[in-house]
Order: C-alpha cells, then sequence, then structure tokens
C-alpha cells in the first residue's frame, strides 16, 4: 500500500463542511412509546476538493451515521451539511436526485449493494442512462470504467455473482465513478476483504483519486488503513470527534486515549507481533476504565 504524503492547500474552500451536527434517531420504547437516541452530539468537520478524510472509531462511535446524514439517509436533528458551497441539509428528493450526479457512495457490502439479476454492463449504464446520457455513450463509458478499475472488458456481460469479492467491490467503486462525482462517501469499503485484497482496493482509490481529483469520506474502524488512504483523520468516539489532525502526525502521537486504544487494535500479520499488541492493548484498557467499550 502506498501511503498519502500530500494536503490540499489550507486556504481552499472545503468542498463538504458539516458544522454542529447532531443527529437523532426514534426507536421503539415498548406499549407504543418512542424515545430518541442521539447518535450524532456537534460534530464538526470538512473535507477539501482532492482530499480524503478518514472517519474512524468502533461500532456504534457514530461515523456511518455522519455518512448517512451526508448522502440525506439519517434524520439531522441540529447543525448544518454544505456541499460544494450551498447547504444540503433539507433537500427535496428531487433535489437529492439531482445532486447524486456529485455524490457518490460505496457500501461495505459490494454483493448486496450490486443487483444479482443485472449484467455489469446494465448496473454500470442505468445511472447514466437515467441522467440523459446515450446508450452508446454509456457503453462505451462502461469499457472506459471497468479498465480504470483493472477489470477486463468481458466483464460487462458477467453477473455480480460471478465475481469474488475484491471484484465486485471493483465494480462498486466503477459505478460510483459513472457520472464523475466531487466526493464519495466510502462506508467500511473494505473491511469484508482479506488483507491482501484490502491492499489492491486501497491502493486502487489512491490511483483513482490521483486521475480524478475526487474527494473521499472514508469511513473505517481500522486507522491502519486510514493510514494508507487519508490525509487527515477524524476519530469518533459515542457520537462525538475526539481527536483530528493530520494523519501521519495524529498516528505518531495520538493525544486521546481512546485513539491510542484504537491504534494496538490494528492486526498485524506477524503473529507473535499480534500477540504482543493485544498484550499492550489489555494493560492500556485496564489502566484505562473508561474506555472499556473501546475493547470490542
Amino acid at each position: 500500500m502506498t501511503s498519502v504524503n500530500q494536503t490540499p492547500s489550507p486556504e481552499s474552500e472545503p468542498l463538504l463542511r458539516i458544522s454542529d451536527l447532531t443527529v437523532d434517531y426514534r426507536i421503539g420504547g415498548g406499549l407504543g412509546r418512542k424515545r430518541s437516541f442521539r447518535a450524532l452530539q456537534g460534530v464538526s468537520l470538512e473535507i477539501k476538493a482532492g482530499e480524503t478524510l478518514g472517519l474512524v472509531g468502533e461500532s456504534g462511535s457514530g461515523k456511518s451515521t455522519i455518512g448517512r446524514a451526508v448522502l440525506g439517509l439519517a434524520p439531522v436533528t441540529g447543525g448544518d451539511i454544505r456541499f460544494d458551497g450551498r447547504s444540503i441539509t433539507k433537500l427535496s428528493k428531487k433535489e437529492r436526485r439531482a445532486l447524486s450526479s456529485d455524490l457518490q457512495v460505496v457500501f461495505q457490502d459490494p454483493y448486496t449493494s450490486l443487483n444479482p439479476s443485472m449484467t455489469i454492463s446494465d448496473i454500470l449504464s442505468e445511472p447514466m442512462q437515467v441522467s440523459g446520457t446515450s446508450r452508446s455513450d454509456a457503453q462505451r463509458r462502461v469499457r472506459e470504467l471497468l479498465d480504470v478499475v483493472n477489470l477486463p472488458a468481458n466483464a460487462s456481460t458477467r453477473y455480480p455473482r460471478e465475481f469474488s469479492g475484491g471484484q465486485r467491490q471493483r465494480i462498486a467503486i466503477a459505478r460510483s465513478l459513472c457520472r464523475n462525482p466531487k466526493l464519495i462517501v466510502c462506508d467500511e469499503p473494505v473491511s469484508a476483504l482479506d488483507l491482501s485484497t484490502q491492499a489492491r482496493v486501497l491502493q486502487l482509490f489512491s490511483d483513482i483519486q490521483e486521475q480524478t481529483g475526487v474527494s473521499l469520506l472514508f469511513v473505517t474502524h481500522d486507522l491502519d488503513v486510514v493510514r494508507h488512504i487519508s490525509q487527515r483523520v477524524a476519530v469518533m468516539r459515542r457520537g462525538e470527534i475526539v481527536e483530528t489532525g493530520i494523519t501521519e502526525q495524529v498516528i505518531a502521537k495520538p493525544h486521546h486515549a481512546y485513539t491510542k486504544a484504537l491504534l494496538l487494535a490494528s492486526p498485524i500479520a506477524n503473529p507473535a507481533l499480534q500477540a504482543e499488541r493485544r498484550r499492550e492493548r489489555r494493560l492500556f484498557l485496564d489502566a484505562q476504565p473508561a474506555l472499556s467499550t473501546a475493547a470490542s
């Protein structure tokens, strides 16, 4: 994997700016009563054009909720989300559909996100044809996209079930690029893949960003993944951001104890070193009882 070292100019206006974002979910309370669960509390972050922000935290930290809020899939209780200079916090369905050309997503499970009854050609060409692209131009773009994600041209006539998990994720990435978006929300896109496939997919994301200038909001639970894909990182715990900064600086010298716990949770290919890291993590968590939920 190749680390990303360049950071966009700090003077440029952010492509995405989230300000004081709060998200509450309504959940059942029995006997017809419902109560609210606060998934996000006053979250603020920004992403510049051409930048990757890694959003990292354990399961339930709220990191995926931020991505869902940006995509219009989570109920925004308070705060504002601005994309490319305008608020997208409360768009109508029609406005949200129009935004899809600039804002795309790659989900965790590439199989369930791909229609099993459609060929790869149909999956990739459908969003283009819906937006008015001719069939011939859409097919030409499909061939280009398959080449971008390093899949053979004959993949277009096959079905998702005929591909491995890593190949299906490449197809999902190709679909997200169909309409030349400005930002892609990547929700745990490599967590279901083995380590060697993860490395290839992460390198693909880096290559695509270098070629197209697309920005990425990269949601993950693994700080080691963040190290290789993101220029900056925001660490989340219990619906709040506890640490943010340049990725290499945060990983080299984390300030928050929770960030240190996440670093010790990152897997290592060497079994002996992995066992030693687990021992260090247990000792660290024993000394930090308030972080016991990070041990899961």
